[in-house]
């Protein structure tokens, strides 16, 4: 442990699950760190040791275990129990770089209407550029004055630093989701409640996720966007998407037609807690939209 006094601006909230090896790693690299964070970690119902190892590792990680796998929503616990104005957020298989956490917060402290900082993210061994640093570097929404970085609507759950207030004050991640690109959504929120949403390539976050395929059209991703457009959508979009799925089920695609399924008992909770994005939110959502469709 360094003998640098810590940054008590900010807490690491990591969510796990039967990943204990990993996530030691990842305690590893945050005790390593000079601002000296406090960690939060939730063990989202873990039967491989988890508990006893975090309680057992030099990091002195605050534990929490809700007993059951509470998906995304375990950084809601994290950030409710966190005590700091910030809160990072890292998964089991990702951590900070040095000083990373301290030039975040400076920038938050700074910048008072700034709800969340997307960091980029170097990934593997090699520190190899994670594709969606480009993708946010692109964002065609304007630059506003009084926040840093670049205007975006999208970042990486465990490269993340967000404004405790503004987080707890849009809900965090939404129940209805509970895992796999639940990130869009929360951006949304605070975009509409007028909390900026940035990112800032000068914080640095490290990714070592396991060797394997990337997500792609995968099942979760295609369902939870498509709740994310019933939860704050235009109706007419809505439908449309919703169309463009069975329509793509129809077709033989299985992770569509796994998609749908999952959508289905998931749609009333959706439309329970559906709310229509201020027009200025939801005109930056088609501005980042048609960017992306557009050829580079």
């Amino acid at each position: 442990m360094s003998g640098n006094p810590a940054d008590e601006r900010v807490t690491v909230a990591v969510i796990t699950r039967d990943r204990r090896d990993s996530l030691l790693r990842t305690l590893d690299r945050l005790a390593e760190l000079p601002d000296r964070p406090g960690v939060v970690v939730v063990d989202n119902g873990s039967t491989d040791g988890t508990a006893s190892a975090v309680r057992a590792h030099p990091a002195r990680a605050r534990l929490l275990s809700p007993g059951r796998n509470t998906g995304a929503l375990g950084r809601n616990l994290a950030v409710r129990a966190a005590t700091t104005p910030y809160v990072a957020f890292s998964d089991d298989d990702s951590w900070w770089a040095p000083g990373a956490l301290s030039a975040a917060a400076d920038l938050l402290d700074a910048h008072p209407r700034l709800g969340l900082l997307a960091a980029r993210v170097l990934v593997g061994p090699d520190a190899v550029e994670d594709p969606l640093n480009a993708l946010l570097a692109a964002s065609p929404l304007p630059p506003e004055p009084d926040l840093p970085g670049r205007p975006v609507l999208g970042f990486l759950g465990c490269a993340a630093v967000t404004r405790r207030r503004a987080f707890l004050g849009v809900g965090g991640y939404h129940p209805v989701l509970f895992f796999g690109a639940e990130e869009t959504l929360l951006a949304y929120d605070l975009r509409a409640a007028d909390w900026g949403v940035t990112y800032v390539p000068a914080v640095t976050a490290h990714h070592r996720p396991a060797p394997g395929p990337r997500r792609g059209r995968s099942p979760l991703l295609l369902r939870n966007a498509l709740l994310t457009a019933w939860l704050r959508r235009p109706l007419d979009l809505a439908l449309c998407r919703t169309a463009e799925l069975a329509r793509s089920a129809a077709r033989g695609e299985p992770a569509a037609a796994r998609a749908l399924a999952g959508t289905l008992p998931r749609l009333p909770g959706a439309l329970a807690g559906r709310r229509l994005l201020p027009p200025g939110t939801e005109h930056a959502v088609r501005l980042v939209e048609h960017a992306q469709r557009s050829p580079r």
